[in-house]
């Protein structure tokens, strides 16, 4: 495997050098560093194609790990959406450009997720609001949207090629409430 994947492991989130003409498929890193934390890096080619595997293989850690019970399935769409923004919009499916995967999983306590692509970048404030009339016809940004509702905090740096993602455990009311205890003046929250 060191033929193929050039990268020098250090700590999770620094600088990596991958030589990109030779990932063919997801590849990973990883680091138990305690019971209770585990981190994991991943790189992939800028293929559609690598979508799929590299979410099975997080999400059966984030899974196993129980860092999100109960909310597994909002972590894989934003998930999905990172890596489906990265390849397209990013990279340009350029298969000389790879996407970077960071993942750390707190067991019972949260998940985070950063995806990194070698585009140019672009400024996410600028994207059009999908759910604002002019954003209806809009071609882009309902991925952001999405994966804004899904997770509990979702913010880009690096001019706008990476996106961190962070989803805690699922929030389980206490008593649900009933009818008669939800007056007129009291509406729901709905994200």
């Amino acid at each position: 495997m060191a033929s193929t994947l050039t990268a020098r492991k250090e700590t999770l989130g620094t600088s990596q050098q991958v030589n990109s003409k030779h990932v063919l498929g997801p590849a990973f890193a990883g680091r138990q560093r305690n019971p209770w934390l585990l981190e994991v890096q991943g790189w992939m080619p800028s293929d559609i194609e690598a979508i799929s595997p590299m979410v099975e293989h997080l999400m059966a850690l984030v899974e196993t790990w129980r860092c999100v019970e109960g909310d597994e399935f909002a972590v894989e769409l934003a998930l999905r959406e990172a890596l489906s923004n990265a390849v397209i919009h990013g990279n340009r499916r350029d298969p000389n450009k790879l996407v970077e995967i960071r993942c750390r999983c707190e067991r019972g306590k949260c998940v985070c997720l950063v995806v990194k692509d070698q585009g140019k970048g672009f400024d996410p404030n600028a994207v059009r609001d999908p759910l604002r009339p002019e954003g209806l016809q809009a071609e882009h940004g309902r991925g952001i949207h999405l994966m804004k509702v899904m997770m509990d905090e979702v913010s880009y740096t690096c001019s706008g090629t990476e996106v961190h993602l962070r989803k805690g455990p699922a929030r389980h009311a206490k008593e649900e409430p009933s009818m008669n205890s939800i007056s007129a003046n009291h509406h729901p929250e709905i994200r």
